[in-house]
């Protein structure tokens, strides 16, 4: 991928519209192959694949700036969300609105997990893949793309998991081992995709 500033906003918009999609479908818990997981483990995961590549080819404050930017994206999306959900809605869209408000209306738990697990898990992902990095040069790129991914994953399941469940979800610590186990293989899955849009043009 070419260091042009085209491909850098496709970048931030793929994270961005991941992120976002991963906040709307978060509170749905799926099963796969006995694992149970939020349904957003796959637009979630890649938010850390975009970051990586915005940090091996834009650099470190490119990667940290794409994630403040997550961040404040995220607080207006939800005060967007809230307002949609405080308007009155016309008498003949009242049964439609109970379904909008089951799909949209996260708690603030929720909402709180997700913002704290965020920031701390993709400032952990820059920090590490960075210093891999500035320590190998150009040399085992999979080794800084898979275990910043990989440890950073590891932290935000932790961390939203149990803020989000808590008292909640029957056997939490298997909610994390499940998603963390879905994540672990996406993130090793992602490691094509991280060369072949890194490779030198």
């Amino acid at each position: 991928m070419k260091k042009t500033q085209d491909n850098l906003i496709k970048l931030n918009s793929i994270f961005i519209m991941s992120l976002l999609v991963a906040n709307v479908v978060a509170g749905k818990m799926v099963n796969i192959y006995g694992l149970i997981v939020p349904s957003a483990v796959v637009a979630y995961a890649i938010t850390f694949l975009c970051t990586d590549i915005i940090g091996e080819i834009w650099g470190k404050d490119e990667a940290n700036k794409a994630v403040k930017n997550g961040f404040l994206i995220q607080l207006f999306s939800l005060f967007l969300i809230f307002l949609a959900l405080r308007l009155t809605p016309a008498d003949f869209a009242k049964d439609f609105n109970d379904k909008f408000q089951a799909v949209l209306g996260q708690s603030a738990r929720m909402v709180i997990a997700s913002l704290i697990a965020y920031l701390i898990s993709q400032a952990n992902d820059v920090y590490i893949f960075h210093k891999l990095k500035d320590r190998y040069q150009s040399k085992h790129k999979w080794l800084r793309n898979n275990l910043s991914t990989i440890t950073s994953q590891l932290i935000d399941t932790a961390i939203f998991i149990t803020i989000a469940f808590y008292g909640v979800v029957p056997d939490l610590l298997w909610v994390i081992i499940s998603q963390y186990l879905i994540k672990f293989i996406l993130a090793l899955l992602d490691t094509p995709f991280f060369y072949y849009f890194t490779k030198e043009k």
